[in-house]
Parts: structure tokens; sequence; C-alpha cells
């Protein structure tokens, strides 16, 4: 799933978490480094560090480029990992420095804080005092060391784990609507229909490829169910919303929360679901919709404690009747571009949304 993560998905979840710090996680050449300079393309204050194997550890004050060594390759350390011995001098000196110099900006850049840093009090209470005073966005290294787990615990942090960005996520396809307002006499399935080339539905089903750990679509066409064979496909032919959402929601129990998105959503990115999976994988508590101008739409993604309840709908309603139940509960996730709310209810509808994404978001 790492693949699909992307620095603009991640900012934005980050931004609509309302945390103060940004902190990426995860083993060795997870990909913490690459996504913190796509998040940070220009040079800000803070420290990079680096290592060369077998060889040594270094750091170096952002802005003035000055570098010094941190870590000295010891063969005689049990490996195959923190084999490097520390050299406080160098975190006295650059390292200290470059942090407290950063200390009238609003924003500090750390990558990474390891092993190696956590051996040094100093360095580690001045990383501590940034932490309080300013906003940080930092690479912490996954290993169990207590400092760096207490930077990952603070309530004020968004962390996210790139060995693990979702959890185990679920997906409902939503594609039993009749689309009687698309075609009134019924000879069109509007999910079949041509959009940019594709029939509809794919959209969506390509959209949300290899986000999931198990994705389910759920209808009662058969050319739909032909369409997306290769997702696991419910037919039914059941009548009501609510049959719908609660066959998918059967087939999520080995989920810890589920995105229901409609079929007839072209244009929906898989940026926004994405920030959609960060947010709720750090907070299972929200129903989280995606909005726009403060209008909240589908797609919409319930934690697993909803299941229940999604099960035991009234008949004919979806899941927008169970966030409008519990309110307190519900955030929103801002979409990139207002198309993405869009669904097609009539044949103007998909020829606006190919104008749009011709001119827009090609």
């Amino acid at each position: 799933m790492t693949e699909y993560l992307t620095a603009r998905a991640v900012r934005r979840a980050f931004e609509e978490s309302g945390k103060r710090h940004l902190i990426l996680t995860g083993g060795r050449k997870s990909g913490k480094t690459t996504l913190m300079r796509a998040l940070c393309p220009g040079i800000l204050p803070g420290v990079t560090t680096w290592a060369v194997p077998h060889s040594a550890a270094y750091l170096q004050d952002n802005m003035t480029g000055e570098t010094v060594q941190i870590g000295v390759f010891d063969e005689s350390l049990p490996g195959p990992e923190n084999r490097m011995r520390m050299r406080k001098d160098g975190f006295l000196t650059a390292g200290i420095t470059a942090l407290k110099r950063s200390a009238e900006n609003e924003w500090l850049t750390v990558d990474e804080i390891g092993y190696l840093e956590t051996e040094c009090e100093e360095y580690c209470a001045a990383l501590g005092d940034a932490l309080e005073h300013q906003r940080v966005i930092a690479v912490v290294r996954k290993q169990e060391i207590p400092f760096l787990t207490e930077i990952l615990g603070r309530d004020d942090v968004f962390a996210v784990d790139l060995d693990d960005p979702y959890g185990k996520p679920g997906c409902v396809i939503m594609a039993s609507g009749m689309g009687k307002r698309f075609s009134p006499d019924g000879s069109v399935n509007k999910l079949t229909a041509d959009f940019l080339g594709h029939p509809l539905i794919r959209c969506v089903s390509d959209t949300t490829e290899g986000l999931f750990h198990r994705r389910v679509v759920v209808t009662r066409h058969r050319d739909v169910a032909v369409l997306c064979a290769e997702n696991e496909v419910i037919f039914h032919d059941l009548p009501h919303r609510s049959d719908t959402v609660r066959l998918g929601t059967e087939a999520m129990a080995d989920t810890d929360c589920c995105l229901f998105c409609q079929g007839d959503q072209p244009l929906i990115e898989r940026d926004t679901i994405s920030a959609m999976l960060l947010l709720s994988k750090h907070d299972r508590e929200s129903i989280i919709r995606a909005s726009r101008g403060g209008n909240a739409a589908s797609p919409v993604l319930f934690p697993r404690w909803a299941y229940e309840e999604l099960k035991n709908l009234p008949e004919g309603k979806g899941g927008g009747w169970l966030a409008k139940k519990y309110p307190d509960r519900v955030k929103t996730l801002n979409v990139f571009h207002p198309a993405e709310l869009m669904d097609a209810d009539a044949p103007s509808d998909l020829d606006e949304l190919e104008e749009i994404y011709r001119e827009e978001l090609s």
C-alpha cells in the first residue's frame, strides 16, 4: 500500500487532523526520507542525518551546511543494526546549535531521529523543547526505544507509519442502483455507460485498487459483476439501499474500518481516499466524510464500532443516515476538487464530468 501514499494525501490528512506535529516512521528503506523531501521541497530550518554503511554517521545543519560526525562504525557491536557508536561532540556542537537557531521559526524539520540521537541526553532535551515550542516535521526510526516511542505517542503528533499506513481497511463499492433518472425505461445501465473510453464503474474500481485489505462490489447487475470480476463481487436481487449496505458490511468482518463509495462518482481521487484512510488509522472513533464547502457527501468511512448498526439500518436507508445519527462523531475531509463529489444521475452529468476532467483534471 505504501506505493500509493503521496505527499499530497499525507499533507491533507495532517491538515485536517488538527495536530501540531507530523512524524513519519517506518523501518529501513520504507521511503521516509523520500516522502519528507516531497513534503518539504525547500530548505527549512533543522537538521539532516545519514550514515555511510560500515563507516560513519553524520549530521548537517540545513541552514548553514555545517556537517559533523555523530557516529563511527564499530564492528564489535552486535548486528545487524545499531552498530554505530555515538560521537557526542557532534550533537553538542552543530546538532544542538542548529536546533536552537531554528527556535525563532514556526517549523523545524528533523531527518532523522534514531538510536544515536537517543544516546545524547542534551540533544534529546533540545528536541523535546522544540516539540513544546515549535511545529515539527520529522522522520523517526521505528525502534523500541522509549524516547522514540514517547514522540510517536504524543497527543499533538500525527504519525504516519509507512510500513502500515492504513491498518486493515475495507471498501464497499455500492453498485446496486437502478439508475432510473439516467435511463427512465431501464434500457441503459449507467454503471456500464462510457466515461472517457471506459465503463463508468471502472473509474471507482481503478481508483480504489491497492488501498484496501478487503474490497467488495455489491451489485444486482450481472453486467457490472462481469466488469468487476477482478474484485470480490456480492451479487443479489434485494430491493433496498439498506440491503446493499448490510451485505457489504457483512463481508468486512476482518477489517477495522470500511469505506462506502458510490459506483457513479468517477472523479473521486485516490489521494482523497488515501487521506481518509490515514485519518481513520489515527482516529478509530470518528466517521470520516468527504466534503466540500461544508457540505458532506460520499464517500463515507465508518469505524468498526458502526458495523452492527450498518447491518441493521432502517429499510431503504444508507450510511448517511447513520452519520446523521452521530453528528458529534463525524469528521470531514475536504476534497481536492468539487467534481470529486459529483455523481452521474443523468447522461448530461457524464458530459459535464468529462468536460471538467479534460479541462481541469487531466
